[in-house]
């Protein structure tokens, strides 16, 4: 069924209230309806969404980009938004309000009244800290209730929490204490407290802590949600497993975008996107490859004359620079991955450098000695023209895998995201470093 037609399908079951739109509904997850709404026009979403009651727009509304997200709330009147926004998880409508302007957001928070506090105490926080993605519906009960008492508290606080998979356990300060599953709880005899049934070596993260490192947390001892402490302990919210796998998109999004040198564009989508914005985030990184390209350029013109007395060399440069710049772009795509899953810790960076160097070493010798063979086959009648490319194409190997690595490692020491170093910039510097090489192998070794 296309978009059109499962549209107009849908409005016309709900205006009739048709008992099948229950069935339809159900059918369709609310992520399957976000999509079909991004494809709606503008007043098409304004039909569907007059119709929806608060709690299932919603619903609809969490599941949507946040740049449709925004689009959207512009359609509705403020009271409608408000509403709508009352009835989203704490940390979803953080979101939504924080890609919101400061008036839009302001207005919002003066209609929701007694939930705006809440709301204006996770706006504090910082965007892709902990705090600015943890939500404060979690389960939390007391040391000294039993488990028949704390089986009733869940059942009357379990439909405003966002997951009750871990039900955890404070002290009258609020501190946490510990943390029980839901199958340790119902499996307990009814007379025993939370207290004697809980563990205490309760996995948390700090609340200013770097969403990547809680990504690594969670990932790490396979949670489900983590809670998020102050520095008094005390249990904040929590952070649960699906907004760890919108960071570790949103993180490698970054990494890809940056390993390439460009960004993502801010407030809209690639399809949207200008050709201005998206050629304002591309150009630099290509003016640096620009300059880059003149200096080869450059470098090429200063040995003319030993061009002209050996032509052949000319066609061992494209296979020179382009292996430089695939064993680079390895190196520097390995390293920046292993500092972004934790993998390359800061205490071991030399020791995986000088590792990296030994294998940069033994693909150039591979390389080396293939393309010697290939060239002494093909001219076999200049002499050295075989050790020329191959001893060229070992050092530039070498050398690129050195430059691969080592400029992220340093960016890196500097507090510098490394990301943003390994495309243009590495590859810049091995194509000419490695023409260098390969000109001054040539003169030396055929005496031009």
């Amino acid at each position: 069924m296309s978009v059109q037609k499962t549209f107009q399908r849908l409005i016309e079951l709900i205006r009739k209230q048709d008992e099948k739109i229950k069935d339809f509904l159900e059918n369709l997850h609310p992520s399957d309806l976000a999509e079909l709404v991004e494809d709606l026009n503008d007043r098409q979403k304004q039909e569907f969404f007059a119709l929806l009651s608060d709690e299932d727009a919603a619903e609809i509304i969490q599941e949507m980009e946040e740049f449709d997200q925004v689009t959207l709330f512009r359609l509705l009147t403020r009271k409608r938004a408000s509403a709508i926004l009352k009835e989203m998880a704490s940390d979803d409508a953080v979101d939504l309000l924080g890609e919101l302007s400061e008036d839009e957001s302001r207005e919002l928070l003066n209609l929701l009244k007694e939930e705006a506090a809440e709301i204006r105490g996770l706006l504090q926080y910082p965007e892709d800290s902990a705090g600015g993605i943890m939500t404060t519906e979690f389960t939390a009960l007391p040391l000294t209730l039993n488990v028949e008492g704390a089986i009733k508290r869940l059942r009357q606080i379990a439909p405003d929490a966002e997951t009750i998979y871990y039900v955890y356990v404070v002290d009258d300060q609020k501190r946490l204490a510990g943390v029980v599953s839901l199958r340790e709880l119902i499996a307990a005899q009814d007379e025993m407290l939370v207290k004697d049934i809980m563990r205490k070596n309760v996995i948390s993260v700090d609340v200013s802590m770097d969403q990547e490192e809680v990504a690594r947390v969670v990932s790490k001892y396979d949670l489900l949600a983590v809670p998020v402490v102050d520095e008094e302990q005390r249990l904040l919210g929590i952070v649960t497993v699906d907004d760890i796998l919108d960071v570790v998109e949103e993180e490698a999004t970054e990494d890809i975008y940056k390993l390439v040198g460009t960004s993502e564009v801010e407030g809209t989508d690639l399809i949207d996107a200008t050709v201005f914005n998206m050629s304002a985030r591309r150009l630099p990184w290509l003016i640096i490859s620009l300059l880059g390209g003149l200096v080869t350029g450059r470098v090429i013109g200063f040995f003319e004359a030993s061009i002209e007395q050996v032509f052949a060399l000319v066609f061992f440069i494209p296979v020179i620079m382009g292996m430089g710049g695939n064993v680079g772009a390895q190196s520097s795509t390995v390293f920046v991955r292993g500092l972004a899953t934790g993998e390359v810790e800061a205490a071991e960076v030399w020791r995986y450098f000088f590792r990296e160097v030994r294998i940069g070493i033994t693909m150039g010798l591979v390389t080396g000695i293939m393309i010697a063979l290939a060239a002494t086959i093909w001219q076999p009648t200049i002499a050295n023209l075989g050790l020329v490319v191959g001893l060229a194409m070992c050092i530039t190997v070498i050398l690129a895998t050195v430059i691969g690595t080592l400029i992220p490692m340093l960016f890196n020491n500097w507090g510098i995201d490394p990301a943003i170093t390994a495309g243009p910039f590495v590859t810049t510097i091995k194509d000419v470093t490695g023409l260098l090489i390969y000109f001054l192998v040539a003169n030396l070794l055929m005496g031009l």
